[in-house]
């Protein structure tokens, strides 16, 4: 029988930890700040549910455009540097959609948010399991955990400044220097160093990685890699059935009122953050492939009977048995890209970052289209059956360590 013994982490480490804890608090928040500006924006430009439909969608696709250049990035100037960079873009992206005086500023505002959120988002996931790796434990989940506490402070600050009257321009220049401020006071408690050194020997798996880095068949690392893409993508239909649909089946399926149906999104989110807080203790307990396995089988097994037998307080409790059991789906398929073996480092991040942001695009359309032939609730079958293909495919995560 082998005795782990995990490292300590060093004072260094643990600055490191809270640092890289404050970009993804300033990720999520700044882009936050913008959203409740939207039905402002909308109605000052006097454009139609269309035009609003395509504008808003540069964002996404921006962050298509530009993700599959955060790899080389990082690798060429370093996750943090990259991070911080881009989160200062993030902010003068959103100051300029909010001050846009045409559809087509508007458009490319939100075109330049989404590229740098995406080269962000993976600059600060390669930078936060670098920590990681020095911990010797999980330390991912809690900070995409403290992401949706950063989107919750900044849609609470939005909420604020419309209340007293604060004009965009000024809200958005306050979120976005101070954020930027705290971004920078972050980079010089990040490691310091290139961001290509090698996994550990024993990383928070137990696997060891040193010996097949370079080794492995690439079709295997293909397949894979391909797995790892499809389950990210499976957290993000359930995230996205929350924010663009829950509310609406719930209002017109089930006939709830307004206020118990904007109930289905916050039970999602609330419950998703739920299970990023205990997501750590889980997987260093239990291991990646079963975390995966179990919240594949809650989201399935609640959103289905859910589905199945449609109440208001069972599709409540339906979303929130969705978003506990994909808590954990996104940081694990991004670790274990980051980890695997014949890749460029940050390329398997990247690829997986990429793809699931494609599917977050995909997604609302998709589901319209099947709303429209047969019903929103046959479309929201699409989260039961995330559930499932995660059952199926967590196989490829790693196990609990020995």
């Amino acid at each position: 029988m082998t005795v782990d013994v995990l490292p300590r982490p060093t004072r260094a480490d643990r600055r490191a930890r809270a640092a890289v804890a404050v970009l993804f608090l300033t990720n999520g928040a700044l882009f936050a700040n913008l959203l409740p500006r939207y039905p402002e924006i909308k109605a000052d430009l006097g454009i139609g549910n269309a035009a609003y439909g395509l504008a808003v969608a540069a964002f996404p696709a921006g962050a298509i455009a530009a993700g599959l250049a955060a790899g080389v990035l990082v690798r060429r100037l370093g996750s943090a540097r990259v991070a911080v960079a881009g989160t200062l873009l993030t902010g003068a992206g959103a100051l300029a959609a909010g001050l846009a005086d045409s559809v087509a500023a508007f458009a490319a505002a939100l075109f330049l948010a989404g590229a740098m959120d995406a080269i962000t988002d993976v600059a600060q996931n390669a930078h936060g399991l670098r920590v990681q790796r020095r911990y010797g434990r999980s330390i991912i989940n809690s900070l995409h955990a403290i992401w949706s506490v950063g989107a919750v402070t900044g849609g609470a600050m939005a909420a604020g400044a419309i209340a007293l009257g604060l004009t965009r321009g000024q809200h958005l220049l306050v979120s976005g220097v101070l954020f930027g401020i705290a971004a920078c006071a972050a980079l010089r408690h990040c490691l310091p160093g290139p961001d290509t050194e090698p996994a550990a020997e024993d990383d928070t798996t137990g696997h060891d990685t040193s010996r097949d880095r370079n080794t492995a068949a690439p079709r295997r690392v293909v397949h894979v890699l391909a797995a790892l893409v499809l389950i990210a993508t499976a957290g993000t239909l359930v995230e996205d059935a929350g924010n663009s649909w829950a509310a609406l089946y719930l209002s017109d399926s089930l006939h709830a009122s307004a206020t118990l149906a904007a109930s289905g999104f916050i039970a999602l989110v609330g419950a998703q953050f739920v299970g990023r807080l205990i997501g750590d203790r889980l997987v260093d307990r239990f291991g990646q492939r079963q975390v995966a396995r179990a919240g594949g089988l809650i989201a399935a097994a609640g959103m289905g009977l859910a589905l199945a037998v449609p109440t208001v307080p069972g599709t409540v409790l339906g979303f929130a048995a969705a978003g506990f059991g994909v808590a954990t789906l996104v940081p694990a398929a991004m670790h274990e890209a980051d980890e695997l073996p014949g890749l460029r480092p940050g390329s398997g991040l990247t690829i997986v970052s990429w793809l699931m942001r494609l599917g977050f695009l995909l997604s609302p359309p998709v589901v319209g289209l099947v709303a429209d032939a047969a019903g929103l609730r046959t479309g929201l079958l699409v989260v039961p059956l995330a559930g499932l293909l995660v059952l199926l495919l967590a196989g490829v995560l790693r196990p609990r360590r020995t």
